[in-house]
């Protein structure tokens, strides 16, 4: 069985941040950062060399795979900012339909500028996921 490649770091959130080269982007993560902090309770964690990551759940699959894996997160990518909704999108028409300009994944959604979309919908979706994800796997790490 292969081993999860994302995993928490000591990198610092805050110079990763600091080093994202446009400032819309950078301010971006900043305000996606607080939210995601008020939501899970927990304090950003690198992920990898690009993802920062807020909470953590163990999860197990029938097929015996296991791991971590965070709650919610983001990445600031050269086309967009990625913003990971853990969830999936199947449950959330109804926020998707008032969000604004976006594209998503499979629990990817994709926004070029937070002024593009409606930051009370991200909060409610936000709050929805790690709500359901919680539910799911209880016992968060």
């Amino acid at each position: 069985m292969s081993e999860l490649k994302t995993r928490p770091t000591a990198s610092s959130v805050d110079a990763f941040i600091d080093a994202v080269d446009e400032e819309h982007k950078r301010a971006d993560c900043r305000v996606v950062a607080r939210l995601m902090a008020e939501i899970t309770g927990a304090e950003g964690v690198m992920w990898g060399s690009s993802i920062v990551g807020f909470g953590s759940y163990h999860y197990r699959y029938a097929s015996g795979r296991e791991g971590d894996f965070f709650e919610a997160g983001f990445s600031p990518r050269k086309r967009a900012l990625t913003i990971y909704v853990m969830a999936g999108f199947a449950e959330y028409e109804d926020l998707l339909a008032r969000l604004g300009k976006y594209s998503t994944g499979k629990s990817c959604l994709y926004v070029k500028r937070l002024a593009d979309v409606d930051l009370d919908v991200l909060r409610e979706m936000l709050i929805r996921s790690v709500a359901y994800i919680r539910a799911k796997y209880p016992g968060v790490a």
